[in-house]
């Protein structure tokens, strides 16, 4: 019983952190990109416009609720919902700390390890595929339409590149858990040094998972007004948005998870510090590289223009994919090489 009311007080935190840097990402997008514009930014909500997250939530929620005589209502309802809890269900897998221990009984600081995560966390992704594609559908608007086809084209196409870069990591680490994965980086052994190739291609795809400039052509507003949720107002309307920061909140996380050691840290072992002040340490420097890319996601979204859909789908099909095979093919030169299988 003990453990069951940890592990759901720690779904609680989980759920908490992820809504709260969501909810304060927008906040961080408006700042960095009045920084870049020379602009000032949200000031008047609070001191430095600190409570604007807090005055846009009041307004999305007292905003009226439309719902297009000629959408179909059912499916209407259900597209946000799906969005919204696809994007809440991916981070149940990452280990955001090594673990406490309580009263003589270590609780990692996870929600659920399962041996087979990284596959839970493609799986959940591609559902989120269908909260776009029925907004957009049910919507009856050719605007929105043409944006969840254009979305559900786009993440599938990139989900392939994804999907390759991240087996060139499995040959290399031998496992399917991220928290194995986080273990197997302590110190400074970083898997982004044996996979630079597979960092660049699936953090290029995140991008595009994302629907993140310069990938955001499902909500291209010079083309589509506003893309596959233009019919949507009111809290639905703020589902769709809040999803797509909780998404690039989670992306970071997993990036820094396969990528960057998770929550180690060089010169770990060194500091002299108790199991669980480590572990408090090492979260937090966990947090730290989630807001490093999620800054990056921000600053290549006030840097780069957008693409053309027709360049959008030549850069996945026919470079993404190319790299990511030929990155498999290394690694695998590499892994028998390495294991003493191939002799040069």
């Amino acid at each position: 019983m003990e453990f069951l009311l940890i592990k759901f007080v720690l779904v609680v935190i989980v759920f908490a952190v992820s809504l709260g840097i969501a909810a304060y990402s927008t906040y961080a997008e408006r700042k960095i990109a009045a920084f870049l514009q020379d602009r000032v930014g949200p000031d008047r909500a609070g001191p430095f416009g600190i409570l604007q997250p807090m005055a846009d939530g009041v307004k999305m929620f007292m905003k009226e609720e439309i719902i297009p005589s000629n959408a179909d209502r059912l499916l209407f309802i259900l597209g946000p919902c799906i969005m919204m809890m696809t994007a809440c269900m991916t981070g149940v897998v990452i280990p955001w700390g090594h673990g406490l221990e309580i009263n003589g009984t270590f609780y990692p600081v996870q929600i659920t390890d399962i041996n087979i995560g990284i596959l839970y966390v493609f799986g959940v992704v591609s559902i989120g595929v269908y909260g776009i594609m029925i907004g957009g559908w049910a919507s009856n608007n050719k605007y929105s339409l043409m944006g969840a086809i254009r979305a559900s084209s786009q993440m599938i196409s990139y989900e392939l590149a994804m999907g390759m870069a991240v087996i060139a990591l499995i040959m290399t680490t031998g496992t399917l858990s991220l928290r194995e994965m986080v273990e197997q980086q302590q110190g400074f052994h970083w898997n982004v040094f044996t996979q630079p190739l597979g960092f660049i291609l699936f953090i290029i795809c995140a991008f595009a998972e994302c629907n993140r400039t310069p990938f955001d052509l499902p909500e291209c507003e010079t083309e589509l007004v506003g893309g596959y949720h233009t019919e949507y107002s009111s809290m639905k309307l703020g589902f769709y948005l809040f999803a797509e920061y909780i998404n690039m909140f989670i992306s970071s996380a997993i990036i820094a998870s396969l990528y960057f050691g998770g929550y180690n840290f060089p010169f770990i072992d060194q500091l002299g510090l108790s199991p669980n002040m480590l572990s408090i340490v090492g979260t937090l420097i966990f947090f730290g590289k989630i807001f490093f890319f999620i800054f990056f996601f921000m600053w290549i979204r006030w840097t780069i223009p957008r693409f053309r859909y027709d360049q959008l789908m030549h850069l996945g099909w026919r470079t993404m994919i190319p790299l990511a095979i030929i990155n498999i093919l290394g690694t695998g030169v590499y892994v028998l090489y390495k294991n003493g299988q191939l002799h040069f």
